[in-house]
């Protein structure tokens, strides 16, 4: 039964997500499932091995994640891998990740290895010759305690939501946006909340004081009947009751700066893509912060952990 569940979820998916005819070589898969480890990480520790191709990049460094050990670039067109697009890349050298400051131009080399994609050889060019930032006018970090604001939203339904509703549970929320062609961005978040929302539905207490938010950032294409077609297929059913405790909402054009802003996520229209960071965050029956992911290193199991515990605090 868990491997046909499963097999839904991965067959609702895809068909959702080949709508969307982009082809980035040895990157990029069309599908929702957890991808299976047939590459050796960077690390070395996968037994399978899968044929390593290299590109050369040239970019400028938007941020720097130390803890997370990679940084944001914004980079020039990759003949034969990726068009110009902002993207995290992992940079196993940590000497060569804090060498890296916010507007140095770099070039380096994209390792890619089935699913698994690096950077080696990371090179400055040209240093930042721009005073950083204040504080003040940095890209907002959701901090635990942090009160959420009580933004609007229109759910699959066509209904307008507000954070306010969820007082009293723990909302496990994320940004995603149906069109997303990369596998380790939307598709990958989107298998992950639909094996959170499994998890939870398994113990009926979690499943009672808890809810589920993909937040999307492209209005204009994800109207309610798109999510809603999204989200039936991302949870493997045909049934509608899966809104109950999972929903689907697009952020109003006119809020959407402002919700990016608070859960520290960044988009950028080009194309006819939309390059953008990701960005999920547990959010306390108070509804306050709970803890906030910046990347796509979290599991299922994990925010199934957070919401636990932030009950248990609230207690």
């Amino acid at each position: 039964m868990r491997l046909q569940r499963r097999s839904a979820i991965r067959k609702g998916c895809v068909q959702v997500l080949l709508l969307v005819a982009v082809l980035i070589a040895g990157l990029l898969s069309f599908s929702c499932s957890k991808s299976k480890p047939v590459a050796q990480a960077p690390d070395g520790n996968a037994a399978a091995q899968s044929p390593v191709q290299r590109y050369a990049l040239k970019g400028k460094v938007v941020s720097v994640d130390s803890n997370a050990g990679e940084a944001n670039i914004d980079a020039e067109a990759i003949p034969g891998f990726m068009d110009a697009m902002i993207m995290p890349y992992k940079i196993k050298d940590q000497g060569q990740l804090q060498k890296l400051s916010v507007g140095d131009s770099v070039t380096a080399d994209v390792v890619v290895q089935g699913h698994e994609y690096w950077l080696e050889n990371v090179k400055v060019t040209t240093h930042s010759s721009t005073t950083p930032p204040k504080p003040s006018a940095a890209m907002h970090i959701p901090a635990s305690g942090e009160p959420v604001p009580d933004f609007e939203l229109v759910n699959q339904s066509g209904k307008h939501i507000s954070f306010k509703e969820f007082r009293g549970k723990v909302l496990l929320l994320t940004f995603i946006y149906t069109r997303c062609p990369f596998v380790d961005y939307c598709p990958r978040v989107s298998h992950e909340f639909a094996e959170a929302n499994r998890q939870l539905a398994a113990t009926p207490e979690l499943l009672r004081t808890t809810h589920l938010l993909s937040i999307s950032f492209d209005p204009v294409h994800d109207t309610p009947s798109v999510l809603r077609g999204y989200g039936l297929a991302c949870a493997g059913t045909r049934g509608p009751a899966v809104f109950k405790h999972w929903e689907f909402a697009a952020a109003p054009a006119a809020q959407l700066p402002q919700i990016a802003d608070f859960f520290g996520f960044t988009y950028k229209e080009e194309g006819g893509l939309i390059t953008h960071s990701l960005s999920t965050a547990v959010i306390a029956p108070d509804g306050s912060v709970f803890k906030w992911y910046n990347g796509n290193d979290w599991r299922a199991s994990d925010l199934v952990k957070d919401a636990a515990d932030a009950l248990r605090a609230r207690s």
